[in-house]
């Protein structure tokens, strides 16, 4: 199945209609105005004021939304009319039955629409518009409100429907710098240091509710956590069954993988726990954790079940290529070669030997670390422990917790994240404590780092945090779960 690239319109900042170029087009649809426009196929005309007058006329009309500037090159007595107006190449793919929606504007929160009669041709608007709010198309994909334009969406099965141009506008949906033209590959990072020691203990909410503090639409309920190669904000959202792209400052965030609902449908998902992003393939691997399978989401061809029958709770990466998955059920971790993961059984790592809490067994492991010597610390959620297991192990070791279930400083109560510094400092999400700690290198006991004020949505209180993560500067990242938010404490 072949796909094809939308060039996606921007808005401009301004388009005055003057008085030179007073329309002649008065009986021409907004929707002819963009797809004549935005056409793949160069529109001829012999004479270059009707060029004009026709591109004002449609800015006009569209009210300083998506349209362009014109380009026009003379060969010999021929006019080529090429839009370059802020269109961008922006990976907006469409295929036979699948519309992707990729990032247009500075709001991640805004994606591309392909234009009902347009070849390869999409439109930058904000994506949350319910369905139950447009009306159809007519037979001709025109609107009959002047201010909508026919476009195809995807949560509407793909229909002809008419978008208002108010969800267009600039003001929404800012035009990225011409600069973004230029594609660059995420990755997830999978060295996540620490560069500071304290943290201030109130944190700052960076993703979850927008600017009237209200929960976003869809609530966030934020599982795993992962920054990017861009250093935008990626967030397992657990019970809207998506992936989403949060960008730094923005009220909201981009889904980047999801279904028609909760399912097990190649194009769904079912309470997804983490993700990384797979640069050689260009794709999203998820932990499809509610559907107990991990699945390639592609960009361009859709989807692909890598593995099945396999509780995913967590994902990670090491330098050398390959791909850890903890089995919450099995109580195992296991390895990939990142090349060879399909069909594949992998090979134990860490666990697999029952549930339990000897020195060999995990029970209920939920998310992974791997450091620079492929070395495994698991938070062992059941029995309270983060373990480390080093490469070619047959046993693990307690590092953090292990002395039962409690809120003393060498207990753990569930924990979840973990991150390794290059000190070899193990920093553990302590879930049901509402509380993130550290634990020094052979120490017996853990020192507080954020949290710890009980459970609430207050600056300085978490409630069932999940996963955490620093960026390069080392401010930490908390999946604040039961708050629907995910936290950011600077460092100092």
């Amino acid at each position: 199945m072949e796909s094809s690239r939308i060039e996606c319109a921007k808005t401009v900042s301004s388009y005055q209609l003057t008085k030179d170029y007073t329309p002649q087009f008065s009986s021409i649809t907004i929707n002819d105005c963009f797809v004549k426009l935005a056409s793949h196929s160069s529109l001829i005309y012999n004479d270059n004021k009707t060029i004009k007058q026709l591109c004002h006329y449609c800015a006009f009309e569209v009210l300083k939304t998506s349209l362009c500037f014109l380009n026009y090159t003379e060969d010999e007595y021929t006019f080529r009319l090429s839009l370059i107006c802020f269109f961008v190449q922006a990976n907006c793919q469409v295929s036979d039955h699948t519309i992707s929606y990729d990032r247009c504007s500075t709001n991640s929160a805004c994606g591309c629409f392909p234009m009902a009669g347009a070849q390869n041709v999409g439109v930058c608007a904000f994506l949350w518009k319910f369905c139950s709010q447009l009306v159809p198309c007519g037979p001709s994909q025109d609107c009959s409100d002047r201010d909508h334009i026919c476009i195809h969406h995807r949560r509407c099965s793909n229909d002809p429907v008419c978008y208002p141009l108010s969800m267009m506008n600039e003001n929404i949906c800012p035009p990225v710098a011409i600069a973004a033209t230029t594609t660059t590959t995420a990755t997830t990072t999978t060295t996540r240091k620490a560069k500071f020691t304290n943290w201030k203990q109130n944190g700052m909410m960076v993703a979850g509710r927008n600017a009237s503090g209200q929960h976003s639409t869809p609530p966030l309920k934020p599982m795993g956590i992962a920054f990017d190669k861009n250093k935008t904000l990626l967030i397992a959202d657990h019970d809207s069954d998506r992936i989403v792209r949060w960008a730094s400052g923005e009220i909201y965030g981009a889904t980047v993988a999801d279904g028609f609902g909760r399912g097990n449908k190649f194009d769904q998902l079912n309470q997804p726990t983490h993700m990384i992003f797979d640069e050689g393939n260009n794709s999203f691997i998820i932990a499809d954790w509610g559907n107990r399978r991990l699945i390639r989401w592609m960009h361009r061809f859709g989807q692909e079940i890598l593995l099945q029958n396999i509780s995913c709770y967590d994902l990670a990466t090491d330098k050398f290529g390959y791909l850890y998955i903890s089995d919450s059920a099995n109580g195992e971790v296991r390895r990939w070669k990142m090349t060879e993961i399909k069909g594949k059984q992998g090979v134990l790592v860490a666990g697999g030997n029952g549930k339990g809490n000897q020195s060999n067994q995990l029970d209920n492991p939920s998310f992974i670390f791997i450091d620079d010597e492929q070395s495994v610390y698991v938070s062992d959620r059941y029995n309270h422990r983060v373990m480390k297991w080093e490469k070619g192990a047959k046993e693990g070791a307690a590092v953090a917790g292990g002395n039962g279930a409690g809120n003393y400083s060498e207990r753990l109560d569930e924990p979840q994240g973990v991150v390794v510094d290059e000190y070899g400092r193990i920093y553990v999400t302590d879930s049901n404590n509402h509380r993130v700690m550290r634990w020094k290198k052979g120490m017996k006991e853990g020192e507080l780092i954020v949290g710890g004020n009980g459970n609430g949505n207050q600056p300085n209180q978490l409630h069932k945090p999940m996963d955490l993560s620093f960026d390069s500067e080392g401010n930490l990242y908390v999946a604040d779960c039961f708050n629907h938010r995910v936290q950011k404490f600077d460092s100092i």
